[in-house]
């Protein structure tokens, strides 16, 4: 069996879907738009430099969903999906799931983007694992606060350790594993798959890549 693993935000979207997730709560007056698009901007920012503090930001874009209820926001969510993430899903990227698929491969996407904003999505391209940040829930409502390890960076590798563990596999078993990914961010769980493949990198996995010999594709 092989392990294809797939980065979620500008690697098989062409865009971000927690930014955007954001961006259009204060396009539907959700959120206020002077209180959070500029602090949602700086995020995005130090996201792409490589020093985001992903616990602060947490507590940032987790907040939003403690403050509504399930029903409103899965119906903002569908609103979402139509306006927001479709335009970012190109048909290279939905090939590309389909191949590894078609090839009985084990998929999953692995995202430091919250599972609520996520499992939509994942859905769509088909993909029948989701290994993404868990926002805590009690009585039915999400709290605004992180459940368990963020799955960012080296959190990446011990989500999807555990993931496989309860699955009875360990990365190192398969016969192959592949990991796309876009950005910088992913380079611990980038070095840990036999087959790594940078997808429209940002300057610095590019560079990198290009130093270790890794492919590169676009799916735009």
């Amino acid at each position: 069996m092989k392990l294809a693993l797939f980065d979620l935000d500008n690697t098989l979207l062409a865009g971000d879907s927690d930014y955007e997730w954001g961006q259009f709560l204060v396009d539907r007056g959700v959120l206020a738009r002077d209180e959070y698009e500029a602090q949602n901007a700086r995020y995005f920012e130090q996201y792409k430099a490589g020093t985001l503090d992903i616990h602060e930001y947490l507590g940032f874009a987790l907040r939003p969903l403690a403050a509504h209820t399930p029903q409103e926001l899965a119906g903002w969510h569908a609103d979402f999906m139509r306006a927001r993430i479709l335009p970012m899903v190109t048909p290279q990227a939905r090939g590309l799931v389909a191949r590894h698929r078609g090839a009985g491969d084990l998929c999953a996407v692995v995202t430091a983007t919250n599972s609520f904003v996520t499992a939509p999505i994942a859905r769509e391209f088909g993909v029948p694992h989701l290994i993404a940040t868990e926002p805590e829930t009690a009585a039915g409502r999400f709290t605004g606060r992180l459940a368990g390890t963020p799955c960012f960076r080296e959190g990446k590798i011990r989500r999807v350790d555990e993931w496989l563990a309860g699955l009875g596999h360990r990365l190192g078993e398969f016969e192959d594993s592949v990991f796309y990914s876009d950005s910088h961010n992913d380079l611990p769980l980038l070095e840990r798959v036999r087959h790594p493949v940078a997808v429209d990198p940002d300057a610095q996995l590019a560079a990198e890549s290009a130093r270790r010999g890794w492919p590169v594709i676009s799916l735009r």
